[in-house]
């Protein structure tokens, strides 16, 4: 194996930094983000570039990156204020053991118009607060009032692959039955979730082990779960 030692990003190419970039920060959450364009047409993709920002206010952010001709996702399209020719709003959905098959799918480069939902036989429902559906398989189901959307790459926003970030206020949570208790504390079995590594690797939840955090955890032992 060769050894890389001292890596400056900017000496290597694009294709190499995400390489890079996915095999050392994993596992990552997958946000399956629905979102709809003004015209109607609905829509949901995966992003593992994806994460929560805080509780106060309850905040998520995703990171739809450019599409190979520089031109944006449906999901930023669609998730861009009002004021900007989008809905203003997105759903961030969890991406479960039983639909994963659906969520890798829903990747494919499909026409304009034509739903991941109904190529990949997902279901929607209508949401409560904002007009995005939500994935009505999903366990947990974030409705975000779109707050902010930033280019990383903010002296060429339409380069090809460019970095983006929209993120969104929380302003409703559907959860299923038995998901969430009454301390509303979530049941990582029910919630199954997946993570997404490098290439293209997933992985589960299912070895989990305890430990406390600050100083106690230097002398602790990991308490396995399973």
């Amino acid at each position: 194996m060769t050894r890389l030692g001292e890596i400056d990003p900017n000496e290597l190419d694009l294709a190499s930094r995400y390489k890079l970039l996915i095999g050392a920060v994993a596992p990552r959450p997958i946000a399956f983000v629905s979102t709809v364009s003004r015209a109607g047409h609905e829509n949901i993709a995966p992003y593992s570039f994806f994460t929560a920002c805080g509780s106060d206010p309850m905040t998520l952010l995703f990171c739809p990156a450019n599409k190979a001709d520089g031109s944006m996702k449906d999901s930023m399209r669609n998730a861009l204020p009002r004021d900007e020719g989008g809905t203003g709003c997105f759903v961030v959905n969890t991406a479960s053991e039983p639909y994963i098959r659906q969520v890798a799918a829903s990747a494919e480069d499909l026409p304009p118009g034509e739903s991941e939902f109904e190529f990949t036989g997902l279901s929607t429902e209508p949401s409560a607060k904002v007009e995005a559906p939500r994935l009505a398989e999903a366990p947990v189901s974030f409705e975000c009032e779109t707050t902010l959307v930033l280019r990383t790459n903010q002296d060429n926003p339409e380069t090809p692959n460019a970095g983006n970030i929209v993120m969104g206020r929380v302003v409703y949570v559907r959860v299923a039955d038995g998901v969430v208790n009454e301390r509303f504390h979530t049941d990582p079995d029910k919630l199954a979730a997946i993570g997404r590594m490098g290439g293209m690797t997933y992985c589960t939840t299912r070895d989990r082990f305890d430990l406390p955090f600050g100083r106690q955890a230097l002398d602790a032992l990991p308490h396995n779960r399973h």
